[in-house]
C-alpha cells in the first residue's frame, strides 16, 4: 500500500524503515495542514502524529485525492473529526497502547526531578558549586498520590507509585478492576484533589475532560501540591495554573504537554524567538519542568508504534477487523 507519512522525524523514517517488509511509503517532514495536503495526492493512506490537524475541510479533501485509510502512529484521536471521516468514507486506525511503561516511567520521572531538584543540582556540580542550599525535597513514602484516569497508563503508574510506598488514589468514571483488586482506592475528583500531595492526569482528551485542571479544581487542591501532566495539554487551563503558580496554590507543575504545543514540540526553536507567552512564563518559575512530549519517546514504544501501525495497514488491505479501528 503507498502510505505518506506526515510530520516525520529521522527517529519515525529509522524505526518504520527498519519494520517495513512490504508498504510502499513516503516520508515529508512538513505537518499535515491546508499548504501541505497536496503532497497525499497518488497514494492511498496517510500515516499522521498528534498535531495533525484533521478537521472536516482537510478531510473532505483528502476524500478528494483518494485517501482511504488514516493511520495515527499514536494513541489520542482528539485531533481527527471522526464523523467528517465517517462519512467520507475513510477509516481511521490507532495505536491504542505502544507502551504504557514508557509514558508512566515519564511521569516518575518528573515526580523526582520536580522533588529532589536533580536537574538544578547537575548544573551546580558542572559549575563547580557543590551547594545543596535550596535543593530540599521530600520522602515519596506515605504520601498520597492522585491518579486521574486509570486506563493502561494510569494502571501501570499507580502501581509504580504503591511500589514506593505511596498511599495511592484513583478517579475515573470506569474503575479500573485490577487496581480495585490491588487495593486501590476509588473516590470522586473533589476529594481526590482535597487528600493528594501529588496529582497525575492520565486520561484522554475529550469534550468532558478539556480543562479538567481549572480554577475551580485548582481551588480543591492541597496548598503546594505537585501536579504532573503527561497525557493531553488541554487537560489543564494553562491560564490558571499561572495564577496558582504565583500564588503558591501550586507547589510544582510537571508537564510533558502543552495546551498551545503544535509548531512548538518536537522542533529545534534553540535561534528563534519564543513566541508563546504562556510558555515563556511557564519557564521562569523554579518549581515548573517542562519537557517536550518525549513521554512515549523509548526504543520499546517506537518498535510497537511502527509494528502496530503496519499491522494496522494490514489489516485494512485484507478487510480483517481491528480493534485497533476508530
Amino acid at each position: 500500500m503507498k502510505i505518506a507519512f506526515f510530520n516525520t522525524k529521522p527517529y519515525d523514517k529509522e524505526f518504520f524503515e527498519k519494520y517495513n517488509q512490504s508498504d510502499e511509503i513516503t516520508f515529508y517532514e512538513v505537518p499535515l495542514n491546508p499548504q501541505s495536503i497536496r503532497l497525499a495526492e497518488g497514494f492511498e493512506g496517510i500515516c499522521v502524529f498528534v498535531n495533525d490537524k484533521l478537521n472536516s475541510e482537510i478531510i473532505l479533501t483528502l476524500q478528494s485525492l483518494g485517501i482511504k485509510l488514516i493511520v495515527l502512529r499514536c494513541a489520542g484521536f482528539n485531533n481527527v473529526d471522526l464523523n467528517a471521516a465517517k462519512k467520507a468514507g475513510i477509516k481511521v486506525m490507532r495505536v491504542p497502547a505502544y507502551s504504557p511503561y514508557a509514558v508512566a516511567e515519564h511521569a516518575l520521572a518528573l515526580i523526582m526531578t520536580l522533588n529532589r531538584k536533580t536537574h538544578k543540582a547537575y548544573n551546580r556540580v558542572r559549575e563547580g558549586n557543590f551547594s545543596l542550599e535550596n535543593l530540599t525535597g521530600f520522602d515519596l513514602h506515605l504520601k498520597t498520590v492522585g491518579v486521574i484516569g486509570t486506563g493502561k497508563i494510569g494502571e501501570v503508574f499507580a502501581k509504580i507509585m504503591t511500589g514506593f510506598g505511596c498511599k495511592v488514589l484513583a478517579y475515573d468514571p470506569f474503575p479500573n478492576l485490577a487496581l480495585q483488586a490491588a487495593g486501590i482506592e476509588y473516590i470522586d475528583l473533589e476529594s481526590l484533589l482535597n487528600h493528594s500531595h501529588i496529582v497525575s492526569l492520565h486520561c484522554p482528551l475529550t469534550e468532558a475532560t478539556r480543562h479538567l485542571i481549572n480554577q475551580q479544581t485548582i481551588s480543591q487542591m492541597k496548598d503546594g501540591a505537585m501536579l504532573i501532566n503527561t497525557s493531553r495539554g488541554a487537560l489543564i487551563d494553562t491560564q490558571a495554573v499561572v495564577e496558582a503558580l504565583k500564588s503558591k496554590k501550586i507547589g510544582y507543575l510537571g508537564m510533558d504537554v502543552y495546551e498551545q504545543e503544535e509548531n512548538i514540540f518536537f522542533n529545534d526553536l534553540s535561534q528563534q524567538i519564543l513566541q508563546d507567552d504562556t510558555l515563556a512564563r511557564l519557564m521562569t518559575f523554579p518549581n515548573v519542568l517542562i519537557t517536550s512530549h518525549q513521554g512515549f519517546f523509548t526504543e520499546e514504544a517506537l518498535t510497537q508504534i511502527a509494528l502496530i501501525t503496519f499491522k494496522n495497514v494490514s489489516d485494512f488491505e485484507k478487510g480483517i477487523a481491528s480493534a485497533n479501528e476508530l
